[in-house]
C-alpha cells in the first residue's frame, strides 16, 4: 500500500546551514520520530532503529537509510527501508529540495511510503494519517532545530 505526502517548510536559516543539517546524523536522529539510534555507515548511508506505534501496533524497525541524487546544497533524495519483524515492513523515501529566499530557505518535500505485513492490515486511512503526522513532525522538528541553531550562531 503506497502513499504520497507533500509539504513545505520555511526555515529561518541560510541554504548552506539547512543543507549541512540535512546531512548531519545527530540532527536527523533528534528529528526522526521514535528514533532510538542512527549511525553513519558511509558518507551516504546510515543504519537506524526506530520504534513507532501505528494504531494498536507497536513495532521496532531496524533499517537502512541512504542519501542519493545528491545535488549540494539544492536537493537530495533520502530513502530507507525498515523491517519490523511480525509487524511487517515500511519503506519509502523523500525528495527534498531547498530554495534560498533572502536569508531564509524554503524546504519542499515529496515523500512516498509503502508498508506491508500486519501494519498494512490496519487500513489505509490510519496509515495515511499516521504517515502524514510523522512526516510533518519530522520536518517541523527539523525546522525548529535549524532555525534555533541559526539564532544562536
Amino acid at each position: 500500500m503506497a502513499l504520497v505526502i507533500e509539504g513545505e517548510e520555511r526555515i529561518a536559516a541560510s541554504i548552506d546551514k539547512v543543507w549541512e543539517a540535512l546531512n548531519d546524523v545527530e540532527v536527523l536522529k533528534e528529528c526522526i520520530p521514535g528514533c532510538e539510534s542512527l549511525e553513519k555507515t558511509s558518507d551516504t548511508e546510515m543504519s537506524a532503529v526506530v520504534s513507532l506505534k501505528i494504531g494498536p501496533i507497536k513495532a521496532k524497525f531496524n533499517g537502512a537509510v541512504e542519501l542519493v541524487n545528491l545535488n549540494p546544497p539544492n536537493s537530495y533524495t533520502i530513502q530507507g527501508e525498515g523491517k519490523g519483524g511480525i509487524a511487517g515492513f515500511a519503506k519509502g523515501g523523500a525528495d527534498v529540495t531547498l530554495e534560498a529566499d533572502g536569508a531564509e530557505t524554503i524546504l519542499r518535500y515529496a515523500a512516498k511510503a509503502d508498508v506491508g505485513g500486519k501494519i498494512a492490515q490496519l487500513g489505509s486511512r490510519l496509515i495515511d494519517s499516521t504517515s502524514r503526522k510523522l512526516a510533518a513532525q519530522f520536518f517541523s522538528s527539523f525546522n525548529e532545530k535549524v532555525s534555533a541553531g541559526e539564532a544562536t550562531a
